[in-house]
């Protein structure tokens, strides 16, 4: 079959051929919604009535052969390819030039087709909709800015109420809305509920910048406002770090955490919704207090240095043989940021849980920490073979393995799995608060990630107790599982190895706000009730 590259050359060919005018092709009209069918002919033109800067969107439907689908100007000049050799049902759109443009089908292999314009907007009909607002109150002040109506009311009465705005969703749901003031360039949410940095939204109009989600209502979670965030060149992680430049509490929120730190810089903001699970070992109680002493350890296995401080309960009693030892990752964040010797205080006070004998181990620094805790076979040998005959030694304590618990959130809650598995008669219990079980060594193929879970899928039964839990928020990115769907698996292949597991989801992120409940909990699961 012969190709005619414009209607131009259509028409000379048909001149030359000793077609009268009335015998050339005319252009056949298609206007919204209509549907011509073509079959036969070689080349078929359609005017789709469009007018310069009109959208228009539409389909050829092939019922057989294959057909190329032009757009062409009033000379018959080509402008842009929509379909080529289209067989079966090919969309197209483009935005018009002009009046005097044409579509063009062109038979490549003899066959049947349809063409429709389905849709066609004109320039003055090209306007976003109207914004939909997830907060009604926000909604309402969009109205009241855009009457003209000052903002000052508005902000009265978040300082009346404290930020973030809270207000009924759907049910089991809260709305949540988070607000800024005095921002030039950008204000971004660090811990927001969708576990990303969020942008805040400038109302237009006005000073108000705010993100609303709508989350559950057992909602706990804890979050900074960064106001004017610099662009910094370099890398996409040093453009998402920068945030920390200037990451703060929020100054309408009325619940600052922890309330005594020496700026707004080192506090963050906490949401707590009413259905939030309780945490009721935080606060201080008139009772006993335990002790606590800190010693230094050299491993020969790790080439390093560190600190572990020991906590030892109120009436401590080596020859008890119902005592728990417990050790704790990340030292400093779990004597300070989480009180975890008062928590312990309150709860052998109470008798939730027998008495429990506490080693805080420290990391040397960052770069070991993220060397040591992922996985690490010479830590997990330091742990069971150096570090916990010295603490047996020092405290007296008969600690079997089944008495014996590993805790930790994030990187040590890896660690708390791996060293246990390494060594479960030693170590016979796990207490993994967002573990990073999404994590395997590097190198690894695409089909075997999650380390931890295909380590206790291919191995034997151990001797081991799981308590796993994980927040709602902290879903994976780009394909990649997160912690929330990682511990799932690992709860999942847990069970059906055998392995006793108690799983349990949060209404939060990566928070400690949130593991210092969470901790307690899993306790009192592990060995809570007179449990082994």
């Amino acid at each position: 079959m012969r190709r005619i590259a414009s209607i131009g050359a259509l028409a000379m060919m048909l001149s030359a051929s000793g077609l009268s005018a009335a015998e050339q092709p005319q252009a056949v009209a298609l206007p919204v919604g209509a549907v011509v069918a073509g079959k036969g002919e070689e080349r078929q033109v359609f005017d789709p009535r469009a007018a310069a800067g009109d959208y228009v969107k539409g389909q050829l439907r092939v019922a057989s052969g294959r057909f190329d689908l032009d757009l062409v100007n009033g000379a018959g000049g080509h402008l842009r390819r929509l379909a080529e050799k289209a067989g079966g049902v090919a969309d197209f759109q483009f935005v018009a030039g002009g009046p005097d443009e044409s579509l063009v089908v062109t038979m490549q292999a003899a066959g049947a087709y349809a063409l429709t314009v389905e849709r066609k907007v004109a320039p003055a009909d090209q306007v976003p909709p109207a914004p939909d607002y997830l907060s009604p109150i926000i909604a309402a002040e969009a109205s009241a800015v855009a009457s003209g109506t000052s903002t000052d009311a508005f902000w009265a009465m978040a300082a009346a109420r404290g930020t973030p705005l809270v207000e009924d969703g759907r049910e089991g749901y809260r709305i949540v809305t988070f607000l800024g003031r005095g921002a030039q360039r950008n204000i971004r949410l660090f811990g927001a509920p969708s576990g990303d940095h969020e942008e805040l939204q400038r109302l237009e109009g006005s000073d108000i910048w705010f993100k609303s989600f709508e989350v559950p209502a057992a909602t706990r979670l804890s979050y900074q406002l960064a106001f004017d965030v610099p662009d910094v060149p370099g890398t996409a992680r040093d453009r998402r770090v920068a945030i920390l430049s200037t990451a703060r509490a929020d100054p309408l929120n009325r619940h600052p955490w922890p309330a005594e730190a020496i700026d707004a810089y080192n506090q963050d903001s906490v949401l707590e919704l009413a259905d939030a699970p309780p945490q009721p070992w935080l606060a201080k109680r008139d009772g006993p207090a335990g002790t606590l002493a800190r010693l230094s350890i050299e491993s020969a296995r790790l080439g390093n240095r560190r600190d572990i401080t020991i906590y030892r309960p109120a009436g401590f009693d080596p020859a008890r043989r119902d005592t728990i030892l417990l050790y704790v990752f990340d030292a400093d964040q779990y004597l300070e940021r989480v009180p975890v010797p008062r928590i312990l205080d309150n709860m052998v006070a109470a008798g939730a849980v027998p008495p429990v004998v506490a080693v805080f181990v420290a990391n040397p620094d960052r770069a070991a920490r993220a060397r040591e805790l992922p996985a690490n076979a010479a830590f997990a040998d330091f742990m069971a073979e150096e570090l916990h005959p010295m603490v047996v030694k020092e405290t007296g304590l008969d600690a079997p393995a089944g008495r014996t618990v590993l805790a930790g959130s994030s990187y040590g809650g890896l660690a708390s799995a791996t060293v246990a598995m390494r060594h479960p008669e030693v170590f016979g219990n796990v207490l993994a608060m967002s573990g990073s079980f999404w994590w395997s060594p590097p190198g690894t193929p695409e089909d075997r990630q999650e380390h931890v879970a295909g380590l206790v899928a291919a191995g034997p039964r151990l001797p081991l107790r799981f308590f796993l839990s994980a927040g709602l928020f902290e879903t994976g990115s780009q394909g990649t599982a997160g912690i929330l769907d990682s511990s799932r698996h690992l709860r999942d292949v847990l069970a059906a190895k055998g392995i006793p597991v108690t799983y349990r989801d949060y209404a939060g992120g990566h928070d400690y706000l949130v593991w210092q409940g969470v901790l307690s909990d899993g306790l009192v699961a592990l060995f809570g009730s007179g449990r082994p």
